[in-house]
């Protein structure tokens, strides 16, 4: 039976190496457990590289090469083998792509504009260390303060914030806000972006991560209601953690990428500020992450179709036909303004979850519309989700991210000693 279980268990790793390295996009009812097993695979392809050969070892010397399963499964290993080291190369690519965008975006000689204290903190590679430990986010110069409340709606709205653990008396330093995604359903402030917020907090920003009101409990606009309650606070309470209040950028993921770049394409909107109408909610950049900008499914995607179904249920209670106003201003790419702030609007290649068609429209928009700079990178072979660990796009991602915040900061800082 050992050459049997060897050509299945070969096999079974194939599939999983398979699904990292094709783009698939139907049948709508495959893709959620398609995205889990390719999303996986792709950013931990060498893991499973060494447990494939680590599993060939075992089973040859238990005798699987005696029968012709067990060559046939030798076969198809080392197939898959091939695969995931072409996937990684693929990954390996990450870099490069980013960095282009950026030239694309801000200009080739965007790097000189950034302010030289803030360049001195850029690492410009992957960190290995980093690679090796893909689910250890932790870092010693950096301390959590938890479960801080913004709002009235107790445990959703409670922030964390990441920051210096002895910040040497450093004051008024930048802040970001992230928003984390899981379908406006699910989701929690600890569980997503940590490696940019480990990365930033070490260097000197602030970083604010927030619960909100999800459905099916919550009804649309209660969730982008929590962001702005979450940007009003900030504005009046981060200087109390170090931050600067007249520098805040917001990022975010998934349903998070939505709820960030709705926020920043709605500066002080009251349909969103109920009983905070005066407050500023304005940032000063974006970096929305693998987002729905698009609640109406303008482009026929048959994903989008199934959310439009999903969210009429859980979220929006009314369904386009009977609120179709409501839906078209809660979708980024229609609130687009020629005062846009500058955004960094990333996506995977392979997104399953959320088409990239919808990066493509708003990115169009923008580029139509905005006076202020627009960057966005298509990370090759990329899933959704795929910055949630440490892997080669994940830290590439983030060195890039944190790239382009330097650029916009610095721009800041030097706007601030012009009017000093």
């Amino acid at each position: 039976m050992v050459p049997v279980i060897f050509l299945a268990v070969s096999v079974w790793g194939a599939l999983f190496t398979l699904a990292s390295m094709v783009r698939l996009r139907r049948p709508g009812w495959l893709l959620f457990p398609y995205f889990i097993t390719a999303w996986v695979t792709g950013e931990l392809a060498m893991f499973h590289l060494a447990w494939q050969l680590v599993a060939t070892i075992v089973f040859i010397a238990l005798g699987a090469l005696r029968e012709w399963p067990g060559w046939l499964g030798l076969g198809i290993t080392v197939c898959s083998w091939a695969g995931l080291l072409l996937h990684q190369r693929r990954a390996m690519q990450a870099p490069a792509v980013l960095e282009a965008a950026l030239r694309a975006g801000l200009g080739d000689g965007y790097f000189q504009a950034i302010d030289q204290d803030l360049a001195g903190k850029l690492p410009d590679r992957v960190r290995f260390g980093e690679l090796v430990r893909p689910f250890r986010f932790k870092d010693r110069r950096v301390e959590r303060i938890s479960d801080i409340s913004y709002g009235p709606a107790g445990k959703r709205n409670l922030l964390d914030i990441y920051r210096l653990a002895d910040t040497g008396g450093v004051q008024s330093m930048p802040v970001l806000l992230q928003v984390h995604g899981g379908g406006w359903v699910y989701g929690h402030k600890q569980q997503q972006a940590l490696p940019l917020m480990f990365h930033l907090a070490a260097r000197g920003w602030i970083c604010v991560s927030i619960n909100y009101r999800l459905g099916p409990r919550a009804t649309w606009p209660d969730p982008i209601v929590d962001v702005k309650r979450a940007i009003t606070w900030i504005r009046a309470h981060i200087t109390e953690y170090g931050g600067d209040p007249n520098f805040l950028v917001v990022t975010g993921g998934s349903a998070g990428g939505h709820l960030a770049s709705l926020a920043a394409l709605t500066p002080n909107d009251p349909e969103y500020q109920p009983g905070f109408e005066e407050a500023d909610t304005s940032v000063d950049a974006c970096v929305p992450l693998y987002g729905v900008y698009d609640l109406l499914d303008r482009h026929g995607s048959k994903v989008k179709q199934g959310m439009e179904w999903f969210l009429t249920r859980v979220l929006m209670k009314k369904p386009p036909s009977e609120a179709r106003d409501m839906w078209e201003r809660a979708s980024p790419v229609r609130r687009v303004r020629e005062t846009s702030p500058p955004m960094f609007v990333i996506h995977g290649t392979y997104d399953s979850l959320v088409f990239i068609d919808d990066a493509h429209e708003l990115v169009r928009e923008l580029r139509e519309v905005t006076r202020q700079p627009v960057v966005y990178a298509e990370v090759p072979g990329a899933q959704h989700a795929f910055d949630t660990f440490h892997s080669l796009r994940a830290d590439a991602t983030v060195n890039a991210i944190a790239r382009f915040l330097a650029f916009v900061y610095s721009a800041h800082i030097a706007a601030a000693r012009s009017a000093s």
